[in-house]
């Protein structure tokens, strides 16, 4: 643009518009003739101002360079771009629960029309260390196989594993259901790159089972921009630290699914025309993701627990994406398709699973002690299982068979059913203690239960109502 265009524009200009030089699908460079705008100011274009623009970058003196948050067919050169002189914002409050939002805080379920509430920027710094509770506290779910053997870290992430048909979602909504009971808390769904058909499914599931009142959802679907994809996480985080610091709850944030975060930056880089980095990520990949990773954490006034989904590309571990995942995670829960196909819901994998959590000067020596020999003894039997389909239970040692037993009881003891299934199952769902979970699997290892058929502790919650059958050879012929 030579000198006397640009003086032209000047003129024609008012103080807070600009006007459009450049369109290269979702990149818009905007000239501006008095005063460029800051960097990740929210900037409005097209018909009524529904194209949203964040500022990425500026060009020169007088040219800045934004992403696009919405579809940007239909601009052109020459179209008059208004700043909106704040950030990108998004509204919070108790109004918002019970709706499914988009990245922009407008409802899409098809309800009445949000109230005007406060708004809050999309990107904030996380709270000081001095402001941040650092001491270790475990998060009880009221689920045994978590509770047990991946204890949660109150105020820290955990990263969910597992493919479609394991029962992740089912996992997710009793999770939420169990954070209103037990903490009078709120939860936070956030779907990053969904299908439109799983948000509209978990927003039916939740409806059902009544979890739907203490939540909220927030969408950015997959056929959205990436700018929309790459802002979703923020836009969740902002209304999660409205609901810890402003009405001191604690907040249960799900993410699905935090590689689609990693793409969606990936491909805001890309159209950006930064230089690619190791295996064709953004450069940018681990400050970005410690940006929205470091907003989760605990302080006085409440705490923000995560739960996240997390894909691997190609089962490899090594991908930058999930190195940099794993590194900001204190507990890993893996979703078992063998275990689902056997019908032990949930299907949580206690070999896979971990939990930095799991700690005798953190959980208590009592705890630590029953949760590897639970995972000792479900260990040594699947070691066994190759020689038992081989040869058969009856060529085991006494004491391997014993530990056979125990392991298929441990197995069936950590089954549970879930409030959120009761509507499709017809079993009253089930919150259990840690109390009674860690009794309950301390009388299994102790053989308490050894005459008892092992369909008995299937889908219950504690043992305190099961008494432990006498020996006789009936009942030692279906064990």
């Amino acid at each position: 643009m030579d000198v006397s265009s640009k003086t032209t524009l000047k003129k024609n200009l008012a103080a807070s518009q600009g006007q459009i030089v450049a369109v290269k699908s979702s990149v818009i460079d905007v000239h501006f003739g008095a005063g460029l705008p800051a960097l990740k100011q929210e900037l409005r274009a097209g018909p009524k101002g529904k194209i949203v623009i964040e500022v990425v970058s500026h060009l020169d003196h007088e040219t800045v360079r934004g992403i696009a948050l919405t579809p940007s067919q239909g601009l052109a050169r020459g179209e008059l771009v208004t700043d909106t002189g704040h950030p990108l914002q998004i509204p919070v409050g108790k109004s918002l629960l019970g709706r499914m939002l988009n990245v922009f805080g407008e409802a899409i379920d098809e309800g009445p029309e949000l109230e005007q509430s406060t708004r809050w920027p999309l990107q904030q710094q996380p709270p000081s260390l001095m402001q941040q509770v650092t001491r270790s506290e475990v998060f009880f779910t009221g689920i045994k196989a978590i509770d047990l053997l991946v204890p949660l870290e109150r105020g820290g992430k955990a990263g969910l594993f597992g493919g479609a048909g394991v029962g992740k979602t089912v996992l997710i909504t009793e999770l939420i259901h169990n954070m209103v009971r037990q903490y009078q808390g709120v939860s936070l769904f956030c779907g990053i790159g969904e299908r439109c058909r799983e948000a509209e499914e978990l927003y039916r599931e939740m409806q059902l089972t009544g979890a739907l009142d203490n939540t909220v959802m927030i969408f950015a679907q997959m056929n959205e921009p990436p700018g929309a994809r790459f802002r979703v996480g923020h836009a969740a985080l902002s209304i999660a630290e409205y609901f810890r610091d402003r009405e001191r709850q604690d907040v249960l944030l799900l993410i699905d699914n935090i590689f689609r975060f990693v793409q969606a930056g990936s491909e805001v880089s890309g159209l950006l025309g930064r230089i690619p980095s190791r295996v064709g990520y953004q450069p940018t990949l681990s400050t970005e993701l410690a940006e929205l990773e470091e907003r989760i954490c605990s302080t006085p006034e409440g705490s923000i627990t995560s739960v996240q989904a997390v894909y691997v590309p190609a089962d490899d571990f090594t991908d930058p994406a999930a190195v940099h995942t794993f590194s900001h995670l204190s507990a890993s829960i893996v979703l078992s398709r063998k275990r689902a196909s056997e019908g032990l819901y949930p299907a949580v994998d206690p070999l896979q699973s971990s939990s930095k959590m799991l700690s005798p000067f953190v959980v208590g020596e009592r705890h630590y002690a029953v949760a590897q020999e639970v995972r000792r003894t479900l260990a040594v039997y699947e070691e066994l299982k190759d020689i038992i389909a081989m040869l058969g239970l009856e060529e085991l040692a006494q004491e391997d068979r014993k530990t056979v037993f125990r392991a298929r009881r441990l197995e069936r003891f950590l089954t549970q059913p879930f409030f959120s299934t009761e509507v499709f199952t017809g079993l009253e769902g089930k919150q259990v203690s840690l109390e009674e979970t860690l009794r309950g699997c301390e009388r299994i290892l102790a053989d308490e239960f050894a005459y008892l058929p092992e369909n008995k502790l299937f889908m219950i919650g504690g043992l305190e109502k099961l008494a432990p059958a006498s020996p006789s050879k009936e009942v030692a012929d279906v064990a």
